[in-house]
């Protein structure tokens, strides 16, 4: 990524507002640094934080000036549209209950918009989303990040080019231990906002992180996930919201998978695992170890891919900023994710066609299919795990 297709097309980098993400936001922390990796934007405007106050103060202690240090996003929105020099961009990275409104709004206002997933609590809204990115015709890109890492762009490039044949197996797992422990949350304290199903979804494990493993099965496979048999619960005592999922799918051409999500496996980090298997091979990849794909070919030895080894397809080369032999990994993905945004959005205010390896970003019409398996699993749970259509 040496080059700067933002400023060849525009003279200038992509004017970014960010909507949440305040002090002591991991993701808020993480939507910006990927904004400016590779220089495609710049952030000239924020409302991060729901005090007022409190949003100003954090925005100008990121270096923005205090005439677009706003209280809130309804401000922002007014304010930029209103601006001949306003944002170009709306990065959306609050609590999952307010992502349909702030999206809406932004759209209708006329700003392309990155929001962080799940894409809204409710199917309907999700749906509301995607019709209001249609109507306007505006750019929208959903973070699912890890579709952003090289590896993961290598295994999907190489089924796109027959090299699994046709797949007949999936097996995806995202597995944590960040809330494993019996008190957490702490009953004497506030409700952090994920524990609370109206902010938070209707069910905490599948909208944190299974919306994650069913894109990353999408993304890779290029398949859909026709009918789901889940059990959707918690394993943690007396805890109100879900830690735990488990179901078995089934695709659209007949394939069938596995899926297991948690975040109550004591001490597991992060481990996001994908194994995908078709009438030619297999590959394996662990976010873990995010620069290694293994390749387990029918006929012959197994293969190590590695980002710019031998065989790199352009796809993974795309998102690759470094040599060979150097780790890339949490922060890379995010960055590579918002930088294809970025030429998507440059190429529609140019007029200009985007660069098709720069499409491959996740957006509206993926976060709906993600909040539509959610539902399905909720449903086929409450219906003893029976198949649900998707």
């Amino acid at each position: 990524m040496d080059s700067n297709p933002i400023i060849d097309m525009l003279g200038r980098r992509l004017r970014l507002a960010v909507i949440g993400g305040g002090p002591g936001s991991f993701i808020g922390a993480m939507h910006r640094t990927a904004a400016r990796l590779d220089d495609r934007y710049e952030i000239i405007a924020g409302a991060l934080s729901s005090d007022p106050e409190r949003s100003r103060r954090a925005a100008t202690s990121l270096g923005i000036e205090p005439g677009r240090a706003y209280g809130d996003a309804s401000e922002l929105l007014d304010a930029e549209a209103d601006r001949p020099d306003g944002a170009d961009v709306v990065a959306i990275m609050t609590p999952n209950d307010s992502h349909h409104a702030y999206a809406v709004a932004a759209l209708t206002c006329g700003f392309d918009v990155i929001c962080d997933k799940p894409l809204a609590n409710t199917l309907a809204e999700a749906s509301e989303v995607l019709a209001a990115v249609e109507s306007t015709g505006r750019v929208f890109c959903l973070t699912h990040n890890y579709t952003g890492y090289p590896m993961v762009r290598q295994a999907r490039a190489m089924v796109q080019d027959g090299q699994l044949g046709t797949i007949r197996l999936v097996q995806i797992e995202y597995v944590q231990g960040g809330k494993a422990a019996e008190d957490d949350p702490d009953a004497d304290g506030p409700l952090p906002w994920r524990y609370d199903p109206v902010r938070g979804g209707p069910s905490l494990v599948m909208g944190d992180i299974g919306t994650h493993a069913h894109n990353l099965v999408r993304f890779v496979t290029g398949l859909e996930v026709s009918e789901v048999a889940a059990e959707v619960g918690h394993i943690v005592p007396n805890r109100l919201v879900d830690d735990f999922a488990g179901a078995l799918l089934r695709f659209d051409n007949g394939a069938r998978g596995s899926f297991w999500v948690t975040q109550a496996a004591a001490g597991v980090e992060n481990c996001l695992r994908l194994r995908v298997s078709g009438t030619r091979g297999t590959l394996e990849w662990m976010q873990e170890v995010p620069t290694q794909l293994l390749f387990k070919p029918i006929d012959a030895p197994a293969e190590m891919r590695t980002p710019n080894g031998p065989g790199t397809l352009p796809l993974s080369a795309r998102a690759s900023r470094i040599v060979a032999g150097h780790p890339e990994g949490f922060h890379e993905g995010f960055a590579t994710v918002y930088s294809d945004a970025a030429e998507a959005i440059a190429a529609r205010r140019a007029g200009r066609a985007a660069d098709p390896l720069a499409l491959h970003f996740p957006t509206a019409a993926d976060g709906v299919r993600g909040v539509a398996f959610v539902d399905a699993t909720i449903t086929s749970n409450a219906n003893g795990g029976a198949w649900t259509a998707v």
